[in-house]
């Protein structure tokens, strides 16, 4: 199973990063449109925060400051493979860190999981169904799975879809899958 995992990220990497960034970019603003009416009513939004090529999320993130929604991050635990979350403010909080991911570097405002409503989860590729696959760390699984009140929605673009994610009984599923093009609803 791990090598077929394995082969998939392989393919869906390589999907991804062959969609030109104009592109990536106009998708991008798509999705984070189509992620606004979604989070309705979702006070408090844990988001990731994207790095190339995943789907940008910096427009959406000034959107929930726009509605005066408040905007947790994810901060990547590397030596214990966990997240911790911090509120931010200002998109200039975020600085590139862990696995050059944007974080609140030297500005963190400590957040509890239990206050998060719903979460945006980056993908590497998903099925119609729910499954995700992420880079094969687990930081995202085993995060949510002490945290099954927060609602689960996957971003990904079309090209990542696999008609099924292998899954394990410690993957967690996606509630609703956000593409530039459908929005699926798993659960």
């Amino acid at each position: 199973m791990l090598t077929h995992k394995e082969t998939i990220r392989s393919v869906l990497r390589e999907r991804r990063w062959s969609i030109p960034e104009d592109i990536r970019k106009k998708m991008s603003r798509q999705i984070c449109s189509t992620l606004s009416q979604v989070v309705h009513p979702c006070e408090t939004v844990l988001v990731y925060c994207a790095k190339k090529p995943e789907v940008e999320t910096s427009w959406f993130i000034e959107y929930l400051f726009h509605q005066r929604r408040k905007v947790i991050v994810p901060i990547i635990e590397k030596a214990n493979t966990g997240l911790r979350l911090s509120y931010i403010n200002s998109r200039d909080d975020l600085k590139p860190s862990t696995f050059y991911v944007p974080e609140p570097v030297g500005c963190e405002f400590p957040a509890d999981p239990i206050h998060v409503s719903c979460a945006i989860i980056p993908m590497l590729g998903f099925d119609k169904k729910g499954g995700r696959i992420g880079y094969g760390a687990g930081y995202y699984d085993r995060f949510l799975s002490r945290y099954p009140h927060i609602k689960k929605i996957g971003i990904a673009f079309s090209v990542q879809e696999v008609p099924e994610i292998p899954s394990h009984e410690h993957d967690i599923r996606m509630d609703i899958i956000v593409t530039e093009i459908s929005t699926f609803r798993c659960q």
